[in-house]
């Protein structure tokens, strides 16, 4: 008993020629045991067209930079670690953008370095989140930062510049 219409032949390798379907080896069974829906329906790993998935360039921070941009947003005052990450893509015109993973660890850093206190409160959504806040030490550090981050810009503008 046959199956399979005329128009398409099963190859020895199990593969349904012309269609992209493939079938294991039917070894020993006849095929009236088959049901013919396996043979159609059991795709293999073709496409029919090879579209590369391009990610978007994500924009590297410079190392210490993010630091840095977390002490100069809470310079305005006590924000939560979302609102910081938000306040930084937003005034970056959406350039940047900080990964949780990085960015709770920079504020757990900045903690314990003394340059900001953190305390517990309600955020606009009604969740119960970490607000944190510049300290004395935390504006002397951002001025030495902001300083640094100067000098370093002038001398990779003169070097752009003069090359």
């Amino acid at each position: 008993m046959q199956f399979l219409p005329s128009i398409r032949q099963v190859l020895p390798c199990g593969e349904v020629s012309g269609i992209g379907y493939a079938t294991p080896k039917l070894s020993g069974l006849a095929w009236g045991f088959v049901p013919f829906l396996t043979l159609l329906l059991t795709p293999t790993v073709r496409h029919r067209y090879d579209t590369p998935i391009v990610p978007m360039p994500k924009q590297e921070m410079p190392s210490g930079a993010l630091t840095l941009l977390i002490l100069r947003v809470l310079r305005s005052g006590a924000l939560h670690g979302y609102a910081i990450a938000q306040r930084i893509h937003v005034l970056s015109s959406e350039v940047l953008q900080v990964e949780e993973g990085a960015l709770y660890p920079a504020l757990q850093k900045i903690l314990l370095k003394g340059w900001a206190t953190s305390e517990w409160g309600i955020s606009e959504t009604n969740r119960k989140v970490r607000f944190y806040r510049l300290t004395p030490s935390g504006r002397t550090r951002l001025e030495a930062e902001l300083s640094g981050y100067h000098r370093v810009h002038q001398a990779i503008q003169s070097v752009l510049r003069t090359a």
